[in-house]
């Protein structure tokens, strides 16, 4: 059906085309629109996504194959425009040139695709983690992985920061008082900015790939993941592994992003 004896030379072109810091900027451009609103929803859905993957390996397991494939099968995430735009490029520039017939991407081979680009998101993810963790330590000392062990020291702050500067005696002394007995914002206020976090950790998920893919670009993991991605769409009955190390890195981080929480809560 296909021949594969210039795939490295089409995807070494491929990368520099579409993964330097230039093609990333111009491959983001399909993110300027609905992806805004899909962003938060997917990295909602990501537990979701790790479960059924879970779910069926263990179906896989026991021998209920089947039922297994048809989890996998499931589109979980919300299909963005800047995946698509993806895709596009892959099927028209990586597939359709090695191709001897027309008979196009099957429904195994497009169930692929949305496998690859939902890897990119979990890179993104990884990538607004690290961004998160070096927020936390430059500006707290502290470690912060993700939005939920993020806000309360967001919040602190914020709390400390009002009352002092309002204090009725001056900020000298209200500086001493609130270091006694520190100030507290209302719950509601700390869910209010823990919703304005996520939505700007949305952002920079949905934006991460224009310095994350020069960067995995650089150290040979987006050739790396084109190459596999070609092998898998040629071998038939062939069927992605499951879940990448990528979804389960990414998931990681939120794993330790509440146990940093939980553990903040229990020392007091």
């Amino acid at each position: 059906m296909v021949g594969n004896g210039n795939d490295q030379e089409r995807v070494n072109a491929f990368v520099r085309r579409h993964f330097s810091l230039r093609g990333s900027l111009r491959l983001h451009r399909a993110a300027l629109g609905r992806d805004l609103l899909a962003a938060p929803l997917n990295v909602a859905l990501a537990p979701v996504f790790l479960l059924t993957r879970l779910v069926a390996m263990a179906l896989a397991l026991i021998g209920l194959r089947r039922a297994g494939r048809w989890l996998l099968d499931r589109p979980i995430f919300i299909h963005s425009a800047l995946a698509r735009r993806l895709e596009r490029h892959i099927e028209a520039e990586l597939w359709v040139p090695r191709a001897t017939d027309a008979s196009g991407l099957d429904g195994r081979q497009r169930q692929l695709l949305r496998d690859y680009t939902s890897v990119r998101t979990a890179v993104s993810e990884i990538f607004t983690t690290l961004v998160l963790l070096a927020l936390g330590f430059a500006l707290f000392h502290d470690a912060t992985p993700g939005v939920v062990s993020l806000t309360p020291l967001v919040s602190d702050y914020v709390a400390q920061s009002t009352a002092i500067a309002e204090f009725p005696l001056g900020r000298g002394i209200g500086n001493l008082w609130y270091s006694a007995f520190p100030a507290e914002l209302p719950i509601l206020h700390v869910i209010g900015l823990g919703v304005a976090l996520a939505a700007c950790a949305s952002l920079v998920t949905t934006f991460a790939g224009i310095l994350a893919d020069p960067l995995q670009a650089r150290f040979g993991l987006h050739r790396k993941r084109l190459l596999r991605l070609l092998a898998t769409m040629d071998a038939a009955g062939a069927r992605g592994s499951g879940l990448a190390p990528e979804h389960a890195i990414a998931r990681l981080a939120d794993l330790t992003d509440a146990g940093v929480s939980v553990a903040r809560f229990l020392r007091g």
